[in-house]
């Protein structure tokens, strides 16, 4: 592994398992100091131990990563534990299905509280920090194909993904003249822990990604990864789609 990181501090929620967990394990693998959240406080701590045993600089925090005292909180204790953040990944999100006739107001605010209320305030607290280090630094946030493409029973969650898109643009407005870039990852249908829970998700999805399979969670990190490496030091309010094409076509999986 390189250590394209080194020097680097990086708060990435939703981390306990998945996408989240991959993005946060290579960035530890390759120099960067992680503080990873998620809600389930065993997930996150057999997590963190995973990334330490790798030989990975990593603390975990349990936690409502749409709670705007708790995001802080993880900003506080990164700043204390490693002196400084320079990359935020607001991975957390909660995907609720449910028919548009007939969603209710319970889960749409699920969905908008931690997609976009926990995306948004992440990023508002961890560049304040980076504005007050002068140091310059990376905020991603984790879309979706979903906010492209429609998708049967999920208009709430597909809305919350292309907000964040545009959140992503606005704040280039923002954020710029203090060296923060902001950008977007779309991954399209990826295998991960809860994914392969549906037996029939991977030959469904198999079936109608032109390039013949879903995403992995390897194939998601290494977007991220590029998108808050020093390579991508010119690059502010894009989006990037991994989903083996599958929006260029769109088949519903129905």
């Amino acid at each position: 592994m390189t250590n394209k990181f080194s020097g680097q501090v990086a708060i990435v929620t939703g981390a306990g398992q998945g996408i989240g967990f991959e993005i946060a394990r290579q960035l530890a693998l390759q120099g960067a100091a992680v503080l990873i959240n998620d809600i389930d406080e065993a997930l996150v701590k057999k997590a963190a131990g995973q990334i330490t045993a790798a030989g990975g600089q990593c603390v975990c925090l349990a936690g409502d990563a749409a709670d705007i005292g708790f995001i802080q909180q993880m900003v506080d204790t990164a700043v204390q534990k490693f002196g400084k953040v320079t990359i935020a990944i607001a991975n957390a999100g909660i995907t609720l299905f449910g028919d548009f006739l007939t969603y209710p107001a319970g889960s749409l605010q699920s969905v908008m509280n931690l997609n976009l209320q926990g995306s948004f305030f992440l990023a508002q607290r961890v560049s304040q920090q980076i504005i007050q280090q002068q140091t310059g630094g990376r905020i991603l946030f984790m879309s979706s194909v979903t906010g492209h493409q429609a998708h049967q029973n999920l208009a709430a969650y597909g809305m919350t993904k292309a907000a964040l898109e545009m959140l992503a643009k606005s704040l280039v407005i923002e954020l710029s003249t203090y060296q923060i870039t902001v950008n977007t990852v779309a991954p399209g249908a990826t295998l991960t822990e809860r994914t392969q829970e549906d037996a029939e998700y991977k030959n469904t999805w198999s079936r109608i990604t032109p390039m013949g399979r879903p995403a992995t969670v390897e194939d998601v990190a290494a977007a991220v990864l590029f998108l808050v490496s020093p390579d991508a030091g010119h690059i502010t309010g894009q989006n990037l789609v991994i989903d083996g094409g599958w929006t260029a076509v769109s088949p519903s999986p129905y």
